[in-house]
């Protein structure tokens, strides 16, 4: 029995077929050349989010630090306070000149004593506020190497779909999250404020 093949249809179909697998090897460098960047890219930002991280654990530590010198002050300053008016409670009736000289000594002493844990307070107060301001700028930069990261993950996960199906426009739609992933990512790396509060707030 012959076989009834078409030369002229048969180099069309190979020639499709070339032209199929060319394209399929095309998407494939690209999907290859683009993961590479961007894993790249991410380890980048790994790397300064792991320190922006171990800057946040020492902002964190300075500020309670700085809030229990704080209240230590306080209660110093109350102390003082309270045994400043206990001796003006126990001046009064006194008419010896020695001993109202004494007590007067003592409470400008305590007096003094009293103002001096304040300003010293201020100080700390004013110290830990800086490290709650640092703590949250730092936290700023966080949220931003935080939401790169997802949407590198998404583009990762997309572009290996698109190895397997050998589909381009899957690709071009795997670049959404890919740039807004380095968009971001370039925000964090260079204290950019580019902070998208309602993809983020989400997933704090």
């Amino acid at each position: 029995m012959a076989l009834d093949i078409d030369p002229v249809e048969t180099a069309e179909e190979l020639r499709a077929d070339s032209e199929s697998d060319k394209s399929n090897a095309r998407l494939n460098a690209a999907v290859a050349i683009t993961v590479a960047i961007l894993a790249t890219f991410l380890g980048i930002c790994n790397i300064k989010d792991d320190n922006i991280v171990q800057a946040m654990l020492a902002a964190e530590t300075q500020k309670l630090d700085f809030w229990n010198f704080y209240q230590a002050r306080n209660i110093r300053e109350e102390v003082m306070l309270a045994t400043g008016e206990q001796l003006k409670l126990a001046r009064l009736g006194r008419t010896d000149p020695a001993e109202l000289a004494a007590y007067n000594e003592a409470i400008a002493r305590y007096e003094a004593m009293a103002k001096s844990q304040h300003a010293r307070g201020q100080v700390l107060k004013e110290q830990a506020e800086q490290a709650q301001k640092t703590y949250n700028d730092l936290n700023y930069r966080d949220d931003q190497f935080d939401l790169a990261e997802a949407a590198f993950a998404l583009a990762i996960a997309l572009l290996a779909v698109t190895a397997l199906t050998h589909l381009w426009w899957l690709y071009w739609l795997s670049m959404i999250p890919g740039i807004f992933g380095f968009a971001i990512g370039f925000a964090g790396l260079f204290g950019l404020p580019f902070h998208p509060d309602f993809l983020i707030h989400p997933l704090t």
